[in-house]
């Protein structure tokens, strides 16, 4: 019996044993993980990816890595992940937008968002919040309505561009309500936010993990979220059914995808791997604090929430110019 050796001959079978495990484990499970974010470092996706990252790796066993590949609204990153080899070691932290409004938008759209990738587990879920300049006569989404069919035209609302997130909630917006508004593209929400607080324009949808801070401090005045039920880090205002639009709910989210093909094994691994990140106490109560809402379950729930909402923003888009 292995007891009774020799100190140093233990100490070789137990060295020799452990290289042929390490020689007899696939290769993937030696590497570091990619996990890859269309968007550049410092911003909400990559700030998510991030902190997500650090339980991840713990979970999985791995070292994970993020690494940014802005770009073509997310899909650069996109294309990298689906160009690689599905072994498991590149993940992609794939935002909503990416994967749900740009194949509508872009129309030379590098890969295909539901074939060439393998949706692995959601990760969370956000709202956007409707605010307004403060200093306007509008407490509630019905007198916002009014106003804006009193005055056709001169409603006007900032986004991060033509076709981004919050440029097609507007869209919505404005043909659910019956209203026309005037749409000002931005190269980004900080300076949308900055005129809507300068009363250089009306009003903006912003994710309300950095809206937050513009409502916290009464530079802006919130209406609405876009979410179903109402969210955690806003609990007074009111959702867009309850305040007269039943039909209305966009949600933004983040899942983890890899490369299409993957085995249904390194499927079920990166899967247990993530709901058990997600169930991290210091993890759910950061992102609480910002404002998401944690989403969890099999790589089912993340497809069909996608096919959902392509074909919600298909409708949106139809007819709509962006290049």
């Amino acid at each position: 019996m292995l007891p009774t050796l020799h100190r140093s001959v233990r100490r070789g079978v137990l060295a020799s044993l452990l290289g042929l495990l390490c020689a007899a484990a696939p290769a993937w499970a030696q590497q570091p993980v990619r996990l890859v974010v269309g968007y550049a470092a410092g911003g909400p996706v990559d700030t998510a990816a991030r902190q997500f990252a650090q339980v991840f790796g713990r979970e999985l066993g791995r070292t994970v890595i993020v690494e940014n590949r802005p770009g073509v609204a997310g899909a650069l990153g996109g294309e990298a992940v689906a160009r690689s080899a599905p072994d498991g070691s590149t993940l992609y932290f794939g935002a909503s937008p990416t994967l749900t409004i740009t194949p509508h938008v872009i129309k030379s759209m590098p890969f295909d968002t539901v074939k060439d990738l393998t949706p692995l587990a959601p990760v969370l879920s956000y709202a956007n919040a409707l605010v307004i300049n403060k200093d306007l006569p509008i407490k509630t989404l019905k007198e916002l309505i009014a106003y804006a069919k009193a005055n056709p035209g001169k409603v006007s609302y900032g986004s991060a561009g033509m076709g981004a997130s919050n440029h097609l909630s507007g869209e919505l917006f404005a043909k659910q309500s019956g209203i026309t508004l005037t749409h000002v593209p931005y190269k980004g929400n900080a300076p949308a936010m900055a005129d809507v607080i300068g009363g250089q324009l009306t009003m903006m949808f912003d994710i309300v993990s950095t809206a937050r801070n513009y409502i916290q401090t009464q530079r802006v005045r919130p209406l609405v979220v876009t979410s179903r039920e109402r969210n955690a880090s806003l609990p007074d205002v009111p959702t867009m059914r309850e305040a007269g639009l039943p039909g209305y709910e966009v949600i933004g989210w983040y899942g983890v995808y890899g490369p299409a093909q993957m085995k249904t094994e390194q499927v079920a691994l990166v899967n247990t791997a993530v709901n058990r990140t997600l169930a991290d106490e210091g993890l759910r109560k950061l992102w609480a604090e910002q404002g998401y809402d944690m989403w969890s379950g099999a790589p089912a729930v993340l497809a069909e929430q996608q096919r959902k909402d392509l074909e919600m923003w298909r409708g949106v888009t139809q007819g709509m110019k962006f290049e």
